[in-house]
């Protein structure tokens, strides 16, 4: 007989600084994702904000501030700007497959150098091997390593230019690290293409999002999401449709929060 299932238990984290907004401290919530039914639990969660690091379930839970909201991509009703389709046109060529959840020495390359680039002295920063592996690899749910290499030769796989750690849920796909070549040789518009990848994926087995973590208004950082119409934001009467951001700049893409 299976065992019945036990409602989680949660937890709240001591207050820390806010990495998105000086001055401010934040919190979070959390429940471990654990036994049979950590895949049900991880959906239902995530369709009420949180997000998934390794075997746990967060969210931000501020006393004082909400600024951080939940946002995904309504995937099959997103039609790509003309930006975006002569960047697809560009990438074209990219080799794209989705990988067992699985860290290679050639993906924590890839990471560090993505890391020292965009984000030096984040919180990321000191990783090692070990880390990123259980990043990847401690995953209770069904998730993929999608690479993007250039084009093989001679049928050897091309150079991996980027990666993206992902959840399949049942109703979207979510998107919980993407880090990808930041150096000056770099193809422009990496993260952007990596994002419109996600989208296409889910709209061709018929997932209706994408999960995108989350949002700032105001954020520099995150205002690229806003790029992604249309854009569902998670509030207190639950998901609503949220306005473009016309300045948003879709070639410099952070990972998703």
């Amino acid at each position: 007989m299976t065992a019945p299932f036990r409602f989680p238990r949660f937890f709240v984290t001591s207050p820390a600084p806010c990495p998105y907004l000086p001055g401010r401290q934040e919190r979070k919530v959390f429940t471990e994702l654990t036994g049979n039914h950590a895949g049900e639990l991880n959906d239902a969660l995530g369709r009420i904000g949180f997000r998934r690091s390794q075997s746990v379930a967060y969210r931000p839970s501020c006393p004082s501030c909400n600024a951080c909201q939940s946002v995904r991509v309504v995937a099959d009703r997103f039609v790509p700007g003309a930006t975006q389709r002569k960047l697809q046109r560009r990438m074209a060529d990219l080799e794209v497959s989705a990988c067992r959840p699985w860290a290679t020495d050639e993906q924590f390359d890839l990471l560090q150098r993505y890391l020292s680039t965009r984000h030096p002295g984040g919180g990321m920063a000191g990783m090692d091997e070990q880390d990123y592996a259980d990043m990847v690899e401690h995953s209770p749910v069904r998730s993929f390593v999608i690479e993007y290499r250039e084009p093989s030769v001679n049928g050897r796989p091309g150079k991996l230019v980027g990666a993206c750690i992902t959840d399949q849920q049942a109703d979207g796909l979510s998107m919980i690290y993407s880090f990808y070549d930041s150096g000056p040789d770099a193809r422009p518009g990496l993260g952007t293409f990596i994002i419109l990848d996600h989208i296409a994926r889910a709209t061709a087995v018929g997932l209706p999002y994408v999960y995108l973590g989350y949002w700032v208004k105001g954020s520099a950082r995150m205002a690229y999401k806003a790029r992604f119409q249309p854009l569902e934001v998670l509030g207190a009467g639950g998901w609503r449709e949220l306005a473009a951001e016309p300045t948003a700049t879709p070639d410099r893409v952070a990972e998703p929060a």
